[in-house]
Parts: structure tokens; C-alpha cells; sequence
């Protein structure tokens, strides 16, 4: 056997009955050969890992816009800390570790610039609205790789869009959607204490006596909650439900929404509107990539598509370099 067939046997005798196994894959759009040392779902890891999309989250804001410590979580720390509590669940459950991977890696590959107002913002303008897990799959089908897309299988596919607010069709995909909001709600409470916006004392106590004071122990009482359950009813204890339910209350009164964590969404609001409207009033001015999109889905796809795909940094460079007037050189010497 080459290394992929002894690795596909060997989930066999290992994952339970409720993995999906990299042999039942139900494939990928494009029929291709199987590699001989990767199983298709560790060829899509790595294509997700590869990808420039994947480079750019980086770049693009969690929760705090444009921070200025080197601590502050981006898109892409979260999706890694997203892809690791996931494989820990996975793994414990004897679930199938590869695919849970490459769905968490590849969740927010279609998140816009400055984090949820970037997301809101698209969706009230764009006539087709817009939803960050969509956008992932238009970016790993359609966008990557010069408009030919990454080709994943579709178990990957289903996990990316199912991730928010819908049951995927495997275990695994269930498991990352448990694993975001995991991640998340305790690194942004981690976040929000570096940025004074809350202190841990702000806590409600009844939540932190269940789950734990600090990151290590919340997520340590999430995660073995969900593995007691077992692979076949994942879900949370009704005690830690209801603690868990409790915390994302309090930090959405508290971080979400509060003024000084949002105190630059409306600017940042306003640069990627006029962009938009900037874009559909003159489409020739996509870059030629974004073009070709729009002629296969139409201007108001391919801007949401460059859009969504930008960097803050990039999406506030380009507003600059389109509606800020440039200067003409020095200024003259003063007269005497």
C-alpha cells in the first residue's frame, strides 16, 4: 500500500462509526487522480494552508479594528485557535482529525475587512446580500487560483457553509461550528481585557463558577462537555449550556456592542460603501480577475468578491488612493 491507502486504512480501524472516512468522501466537483501519499482530505488542508486567501486573514480585523499591540487577535489567530480546539474534540471522539482540520482552516476565508461591520455593511448594499460563509465557498470554488478554485471535496465544502447557522452533514463539520464559537467568545473576552474594556471581575460569576476564571479553564469545561456527550449527540450539558449562553450575553452587552469597540466601524462602514458604489458606477476599474467575474456572475458578485477579499490595510489604502485629494508637492517657502 502507498502511504494514502495505508492511511485510509488505518482510519478504518481507529475513528468510530459516526467519522466520515476519507474513502466516503462523496468527491469533488472536478474529478481528479488521488494523490499517493495525502488522503483527500489532507490535500485539502493543505490547499486551504496554501491559498492566498488563507495569507490574507492575517490582515484582517476579530473584533478590534486596527489595534496597536502585537497580542490582539486577527482573523487568522482565531481561525488557528478555531482548528485547534476542533482537533481536540475530533480526536477524543475518534472522529475523523484531517477533515475537522481543513473545515476550520477554511471557515472564514470569505470574511471582509474590519471583522462583522465589514459583513453587515455588503449585506445592506449589495441587492444579493452578503454572508461570510457563502463567500468562503465562493472562495475556495470560484476565486482561488485564477478563477479555477481549490476543488475541495464536498464534506469540506458543506462544513465551510454549515459552520454559522446550519447542521453540516458530518460530525466533524457539527464540530468546528461548536469549536468558532469556543474560540471566540474566550479569546475576545481575553482581548477585551488587554483593551480595558472589561476587567475579569466584570465576569457574571455564575457562568465563571461552571466554566472556569480564566481562557485555559472555560475552554477545558466547553470541550470536555461536548466529549462526554459523545460523537453521536454532541452537544453541551444543560449546566454548561446555560453558563456558556450566559457569557456570550454578557459579551455581547458588554464587547460587541460596546462604543469603544465599535468607535471606528461607521468610518470603516463608510470607506467600503463608497468602494462599492465607486466599483458598480465603474466596473472597468476591477482588476482583471474581478472582471472576469463579472462577467460570469454579474458587477454586484465581483465587487462584493474584491471587497470582500481585501485587507483592512489594503481596503483603507485603495479609499485613500481614489477619494483623498493628493497634495501638489511642498508647500512654497513663506514670503518674508
Amino acid at each position: 500500500m502507498n502511504p494514502r491507502e495505508y492511511t485510509e486504512q488505518a482510519e478504518k480501524q481507529i475513528l468510530c462509526k459516526y467519522a466520515c472516512l476519507s474513502v466516503d468522501t462523496k468527491g469533488r466537483l472536478r474529478d481528479e487522480e488521488k494523490c499517493g501519499l495525502r488522503t483527500d482530505f489532507q490535500r485539502d488542508r493543505d490547499r486551504i494552508i496554501h491559498c492566498n486567501a488563507f495569507s490574507r486573514l492575517k490582515r484582517k480585523t476579530q473584533v478590534f479594528l486596527n489595534p496597536s499591540g502585537d497580542h490582539y487577535r486577527t482573523r487568522l489567530t482565531h481561525t488557528l485557535e478555531v482548528s485547534q480546539i476542533a482537533r481536540t474534540i475530533s480526536r477524543a471522539l475518534r472522529l475523523n482529525e484531517d477533515l475537522t482540520e481543513a473545515i476550520a482552516l477554511g471557515h472564514d476565508l470569505g470574511h471582509t475587512p474590519f471583522g462583522h461591520a465589514g459583513e453587515k455593511i455588503l449585506n445592506e448594499i449589495s441587492p444579493n446580500g452578503f454572508r461570510h460563509y457563502e463567500q468562503s465557498i465562493r472562495v475556495v470554488d470560484f476565486i482561488e487560483k485564477d478563477g479555477r478554485g481549490l476543488n475541495l471535496t464536498h464534506e469540506v465544502r458543506d462544513g465551510i457553509l454549515k459552520h454559522t447557522d446550519q447542521i453540516a452533514e458530518t460530525k466533524e463539520g457539527y464540530v468546528v461550528r461548536f469549536a468558532d464559537v469556543i474560540a471566540y467568545i474566550n479569546h475576545d473576552i481575553e482581548d477585551a481585557i488587554r483593551a480595558d474594556v472589561i476587567s475579569r471581575d466584570d465576569l457574571p460569576k455564575s457562568a465563571t463558577d461552571i466554566l472556569g476564571i480564566t481562557k485555559s479553564e472555560r475552554i477545558t469545561s466547553l470541550v470536555n462537555s461536548l466529549i462526554d456527550s459523545g460523537a453521536e449527540n454532541l452537544g453541551y450539558s444543560p449546566e454548561i449550556e446555560n453558563a456558556k449562553n450566559e457569557l456570550s450575553a454578557f459579551m455581547f452587552q458588554n464587547v460587541y456592542y460596546n462604543p469603544v469597540c465599535k468607535s471606528e466601524e461607521s468610518k470603516a462602514k463608510t470607506m467600503i460603501e463608497m468602494l462599492y458604489r465607486h466599483f458598480i458606477a465603474e466596473p472597468k476599474k476591477l482588476p482583471a480577475d474581478y472582471l472576469a467575474l463579472a462577467e460570469r456572475f454579474g458587477t454586484e458578485t465581483a465587487v462584493c468578491d474584491y471587497i470582500a477579499g481585501m485587507t483592512d490595510g489594503y481596503c483603507t489604502n485603495l479609499f485613500i488612493n481614489i477619494f483623498v485629494p493628493k497634495g501638489w508637492g511642498t508647500y512654497p517657502a513663506e514670503r518674508t
